[in-house]
């Protein structure tokens, strides 16, 4: 368990939120409590990690209602359902849109804490990608236009000669730019270089 992360426990049954805190008190994970939906979403921002531990019956706002108002929030926190002995249709659209895991009631501690500990482990490895991501756009942003075509250019393969023609620059001036940009990207070889280009393409189609 992560002292870094917070399970969000949301459930209308005081006994069972009661009884998660206890549960998850006994491995040194925090938690926060919520008696429903709309209580969890007053609080929630978007830099929230952890998982969320969610009735799927609950009045008012559902689980599902929740879920889908997370999903449209963009929010990235893995969810486990808790269903009772009917809501299995239920918890199989739940699946369908993402959440990780459903348990039934009555469930084992066991069982439960191990589910927690995977979804909190699938949050510590967004969260590292996410930072992974934010790192190379924040290089990439670093480079002045013309290292940007440069880097482009180089990247896509053409040799200095061409990118030189092309922006009606010298060849040594490109080399100057080339060097730069892979100072500035932190790249040692052409590969790594290509591999940036690859992967800042992709972060700029996802936003």
């Amino acid at each position: 368990m992560n002292d870094s992360q917070t399970v969000y426990i949301v459930d209308d049954d005081e006994g069972v939120r009661d009884g998660l805190s206890l549960l998850l008190s006994t491995v040194g994970q925090s938690c926060e409590l919520y008696e429903c939906a709309h209580d969890f979403l007053d609080s929630y921002e978007n830099d929230k990690r952890g998982c969320i531990v969610l009735d799927i019956r609950m009045p008012k706002m559902t689980g599902l209602d929740l879920q889908a108002r997370l999903i449209e929030m963009g929010s990235s926190l893995p969810i486990i359902f808790i269903t009772g002995h009917g809501d299995i249709p239920m918890a199989v659209e739940a699946m369908r849109r993402g959440a990780l895991d459903f348990i039934r009631k009555p469930f084992r501690e066991h069982d439960l804490l191990e589910r927690i500990n995977e979804a909190l482990n699938l949050d510590e490895d967004a969260h590292r990608k996410a930072l992974k991501r934010q790192e190379l756009a924040d290089k990439v942003s670093s480079l002045s236009e013309r290292e940007r075509e440069v880097f482009d250019k180089v990247a896509d393969g053409q040799m200095n000669k061409v990118i030189a023609a092309d922006l009606g620059i010298s060849e040594r001036t490109v080399e100057v730019h080339r060097g730069q940009v892979m100072k500035k990207l932190g790249a040692r070889t052409l590969a790594q270089l290509v591999r940036t280009k690859i992967e800042t393409q992709l972060i700029e189609e996802a936003v």
